[in-house]
């Protein structure tokens, strides 16, 4: 790798999987990474909430929060209502999350914004979870280019006209589209895919003098700890179902 070449591991919406976590941890190391981006979503179904916020914060990890994120610190605020207008799983999902993570956790959580503006170089770079309009718009390989022409002409309003790229996620679906000068990247989940496919995904980023190289991965890990793991804290059975087949909630309890 070249002296002005940067190499960053662009990953999230971990959902609490230590197990994928830590494939793609290793992975990235061997392909030589100098930085890790994180789009948030650590929590949420998986059984290693705390374990996995904790593997991100004592790695200094660059990260900001996910939406579900947010609702699992919001959780004793909304727990009523939501106990009311919530499927009883997704409520069960919120609760047990809160209930797991560590008091310095969930101030290192509180503690990160909703987007982070990056530079390598001349060029920048905004992490979102969503979109750069909400943290809960889904981003897809097929979403129309003329709402990620919208999309970019926000962000260079909000930074200027130097952002190369949107890293983004929440869609648990992985894409590389570039759009007039503006990337958008989706990281894929790598903890929770749902496209039918287990294996976690992630990406690497090369910052190159002359542009961006973008290589998206599928990698296999133990899906079967993480499951293991999911029926010894006696959570539902459709939380392991989600990592067996790689699908959401909904698609699942749909049967």
């Amino acid at each position: 790798m070249s002296s002005q070449q940067t190499r960053i591991a662009l990953l999230g919406d971990v959902h609490a999987n230590l197990p994928a976590l830590d494939a793609v941890l290793s992975h990235a190391q061997t392909q030589g990474v100098e930085q890790i981006w994180n789009i948030g979503d650590f929590v949420g179904y998986g059984a290693f909430p705390n374990q996995v916020v904790k593997r991100m914060r004592k790695k200094e990890i660059v990260s900001i929060v996910g939406n579900y994120d947010l609702k699992v610190l919001n959780f004793p605020k909304k727990d009523k209502k939501w106990r009311q207008n919530k499927h009883p799983l997704k409520w069960l999902a919120f609760k047990w999350s809160y209930e797991q993570l560590s008091n310095k956790n969930r101030k290192y959580l509180r503690s990160l914004p909703e987007e982070k503006y990056l530079e390598v170089g001349d060029r920048g770079f905004l992490l979102v979870h969503g979109s750069p309009a909400s943290n809960e718009e889904v981003l897809l390989p097929d979403t129309p280019e003329k709402r990620l022409v919208e999309l970019s002409q926000l962000v260079q309003d909000t930074h200027g006209a130097g952002v190369a790229a949107v890293i983004c996620g929440h869609s648990h679906q992985a894409f590389t589209r570039q759009v007039e000068s503006s990337w958008f990247i989706n990281t894929g989940s790598v903890g929770r895919p749902d496209d039918g496919d287990p294996r976690a995904a992630y990406a690497i980023l090369d910052v190159l003098p002359n542009g961006l190289e973008v290589r998206h991965f599928r990698l296999e890990y133990d899906v079967e700890k993480a499951v293991d793991a999911i029926r010894e804290h006696d959570l539902p059975e459709a939380f392991a179902q989600m990592l067996l087949q790689g699908r959401d909630l909904e698609t699942i309890l749909k049967g």
